[in-house]
């Protein structure tokens, strides 16, 4: 019952903070059952705009989803849903003439919709045909069905019975007139997949049709079409139709002027000549005609200005006086073709890069037309409008990356945008009056999931998210997947992640971002690794139908970055090693060989694996090797690693930090074999790197020693305590106790009998037997005159007088050594 009641409370929060609309749907018997008889319809009037009925088709299907019921379509009035737009719909004005919608409310509205009920009927009523659209979705939205259901396979639960409450919902209207996405950098990964998915080398009308309808779930209007290789216009003809039919405004990146594809004139090179307006115009000019007749009648908006061929500056100068002439001309073509004033033609000017410096020298665009400011690629604001400048009638924009292709690194391959960064610079273009158009360039589409779903709710209503309640977004959106009692920690574990990975994309980490020596490395490395662990325990506790959904949006992320921080900690100390000429290094280009391979193998999973292969080509982006900004290496390349050929040799000596040093047993400068037994190093065994003894066993020990050389780091007292560690064997030659011996600079040494008292005599067996036996090892401390020496280099003699001593570890401890299970992290070494 408790577990009910939380879960509950979870699903009531969850709708404030992701949705204005009040929970209309609902699962117990409450108003009237939706699916009563188990069969329904939904009606859409004949005459309804473009768009509501493909709209109503997948709300049919969707509903059969949750509940089962047999749903179709209907042109009869007399069904359960009605969902129409005023104006364009009879039933929707019936209602309206009988009083239950109240015209106001929807009348000279921007894309609401109005939900309510009467006589047991669901009644969906739109301003527009976005608004009804919305409303159709936000009903399944409520009812359980994901707006991600295709894009990241969030799962449906199952309810036997679907209730209406009475009421009046609505979501109102939204606070920037135009939301959408742009779709850009889509190579390899977008390509690879459509490739995969519908056999074509283009995005054609049926990949289209899955991203316009995600954008409409999302309440977002406007697309901007991939362009690096496809031509959303001429690659496939019904491209254009679909989306207008569906109901999503085209319009083109802030490089392709006047619904033009970039690549209609790459591919014409040679045929039009040079993309130079100044040289060119007449040809440049028809090119523009053809774009505006070819968008007529389909809801577009459309970009002017003009940027140089292929995303770049057109030229080093800023030419104010071409610009000026480019867009009057372009004004001109539209006003021609659509035989309107061009200022009814919805117009964006985007000031990206260097096109901010026409606008900075003086350059003014009509005060109809949007200008669209952006960030610096990276998710900072670049300008605000001024006070004066706020109020002109276009308004101003934003355009705004989570993916990016450029200086210092690409940035394609995750999602590395922390959701507080977000947040907060939204919340500063909102306030700022920036609020016509937000346009989110979001790559390949996957894996940017979550800040697309951010991005198109705060464009919706960014007054509803502040400091205190971000993160409560994070947890209603994961509980929407994952349900109210996984979602919450599904949240922490996806705020946590965007952080940590904001702090370095993927393509910028190498192994010099984090500091090796001072453990900053390792720390993070297994910070990274607990997140893994934390998302592998919360993947197991789901159910099979919704793990899918938790790899594609949590334990991917996590574990590929993890992974990444495990290569780049172990490339780190692989050649901090070397320096030291230290055979550790070695172990450590195991460990990058090791994560470089599993990096190909979480990105295969996710290709052929998850979702049983659906995404194949999604996750083929190179990420590892970048030497400059861009990916133009042929495959991912295994990081530079360096080996140690001599491992045995010895010859370390450690420095001393802290007022301490801690040395490992296979960390000598020099050793001594006895006649017929050697030191052998026994790796793993103890508490941590592992432990040196003479072996074999069964023979003599004389003559065999180990010394240890370290540098005091200034040491200025008399004496010093030595903390020796061995492993707990037993005096198993029942001869009093095993003994060795230890010495200073070669003075007096001290010996010590170090498991004299490991016995099951009375006195022993409960105070120091078992708790020193179980702990597996035994530190013996001796105190030892140790002068300060000029250069500060001393010897530490370790001498056994019998065999199967396994030395460990030795600290000394001039003053700052602090009590430690572990015996401290091993100081710093460098060999001769």
């Amino acid at each position: 019952m408790k577990k009910l009641l939380f879960a509950i409370i979870l699903t009531l929060s969850s709708v404030q903070i992701m949705t204005a609309a009040e929970p209309f749907v609902s699962f117990a018997p409450t108003g009237f059952r939706l699916n009563e008889g188990g069969r329904f319809s939904v009606y859409v009037d004949n005459n309804d705009l473009k768009g509501v009925e493909a709209a109503a088709t997948n709300l049919c299907n969707d509903l059969k989803k949750v509940c089962g019921a047999d749903i179709t379509l209907s042109r009869d009035a007399q069904a359960r849903i009605i969902a129409g737009t005023i104006g364009h719909s009879a039933a929707i004005d019936r209602m309206v003439k009988r009083g239950v919608i109240k015209a106001g409310d929807l009348r000279g509205k921007t894309e609401k919709f109005i939900i309510t009920s009467s006589n047991n009927q669901l009644i969906i009523a739109g301003s527009d045909r976005r608004g009804t659209i919305y409303g159709i979705y936000e009903l399944a939205r409520q009812a359980g069905v994901s707006p991600w259901t295709y894009w990241a396979d969030a799962p449906v639960a199952h309810h036997d019975a679907l209730y209406i409450n009475k009421g009046t919902f609505t979501d109102g209207e939204p606070a920037v007139r135009y939301r959408g996405i742009f779709l850009n950098d889509e190579a390899p990964c977008l390509t690879g997949w459509v490739k995969n998915t519908f056999g074509t080398d283009y995005g054609d009308h049926r990949f289209y049709a899955r991203v316009c309808e995600l954008v409409l779930r999302l309440r977002g209007n406007l697309l901007w079409p991939a362009m690096w290789a496809w031509s959303f216009y001429e690659d496939d003809p019904q491209n254009m139709a679909v989306a207008d039919s569906l109901g999503v405004i085209m319009g083109t990146s802030h490089h392709e002027p006047m619904a033009r594809n970039h690549q209609e004139w790459a591919r014409r090179r040679t045929e039009y000549g040079a993309w130079n307006y100044k040289t060119n115009q007449a040809v440049i000019d028809r090119f523009f005609t053809k774009g505006i007749e070819r968008m007529r009648g389909h809801e577009t908006m459309v970009t002017i200005g003009m940027r140089g061929d292929g995303d770049e500056a057109m030229s080093d100068a800023t030419d104010v006086n071409l610009m000026e002439r480019i867009v009057k001309n372009q004004r001109n073509i539209i006003k021609n073709v659509t035989k309107r004033p061009a200022a009814e033609t919805p117009q964006v000017w985007a000031l990206y890069k260097e096109v901010l410096d026409y606008y900075d020298q003086g350059m003014r665009v009509p005060d109809d037309v949007t200008l669209l400011l952006c960030d610096d690629n990276w998710g900072n604001v670049r300008r605000v409008p001024t006070p004066a400048e706020k109020n002109r009638k276009g308004g101003w924009g934003l355009y705004y990356h989570v993916d990016y292709v450029g200086a210092p690194r690409n940035t394609k391959w995750l999602n590395v945008t922390p959701i507080q960064n977000m947040w907060e610079q939204l919340t500063l273009a909102n306030q700022s009056g920036i609020d016509r158009l937000w346009i989110l360039n979001v790559g390949d589409l996957k894996p940017m999931e979550y800040p697309i779903q951010l991005f198109l709710d705060m464009a919706w209503n960014p007054t509803a998210y502040t400091a205190a309640n971000i993160t409560g977004h994070t947890r209603d959106f994961c509980t929407s997947l994952f349900g109210a009692e996984e979602g919450v920690e599904a949240a922490r574990l996806l705020d946590i992640c965007c952080k940590m990975n904001g702090r370095s994309t993927a393509e910028m980490l190498d192994r010099t971002v984090y500091n090796a020596e001072n453990g900053e490395w390792q720390h993070v490395a297994d910070r990274y690794m607990r997140l893994e662990a934390e998302a592998l325990r919360q993947y197991n506790r789901l159910a099979p139908e919704q793990r899918d959904c938790y790899e594609e949006i949590i334990l991917f992320p996590v574990q590929a970055m993890s992974n990444l921080h495990q290569m780049y900690a172990a490339q780190a100390m692989n050649h901090l090693l070397y320096k030291r000429n230290d055979p550790r290094a070695n172990e450590y280009a195991d460990e990058v060989r090791r994560c470089f391979r599993r990096d190909s193998l979480l990105c295969a999973r996710y290709n052929h694996v998850i979702a049983g292969g659906k995404w194949n080509g999604m996750m083929t982006q190179k990420h590892i090797g970048y030497t400059g900004w861009n990916d133009d290496f042929p495959c991912d390349v295994l990081p530079e690693v360096k080996t140690v050929a001599d491992t045995t040799a010895g010859g370390f000596t450690y420095h001393a930090a802290n007022g301490y040093v801690a040395m490992e047993a296979d960390g000598w400068n020099t050793l001594k074999n006895a006649q017929n037994a050697r030191w052998t190093y026994i790796k793993g065994i103890g508490r941590t790197r592992g432990g040196v003894s003479l072996q074999p066993y069964n023979t003599g020990v004389d003559g065999a020693n180990l010394t240890y050389r370290f540098i005091d780091g200034g040491f200025s007292g008399d004496s010093v305590r030595v903390h020796i560690v061995v492993k707990s064997t037993l005096d198993y030659l029942n001869k009093g106790g095993l003994t060795y011996r230890v010495n200073l600079d070669g003075g007096t040494p001290v010996k010590v009998n170090f498991n004299k008292n490991l016995n099951e005599k009375p006195e022993n067996i409960y105070d120091i037997y078992y708790p020193t036996v179980a702990r597996r090892v035994v530190e013996s401390v001796v105190s030892l005159p140790m002068s300060a020496l000029k250069d500060g280099e001393h010897t530490l003699t370790l001498t056994p007088d019998d065999p199967a001593i396994v030395f460990e570890k030795v600290v000394v401890d001039m003053g700052g050594y602090q009590r430690s299970y572990l015996f401290m992290p091993e100081s710093v070494r460098t060999r001769n």
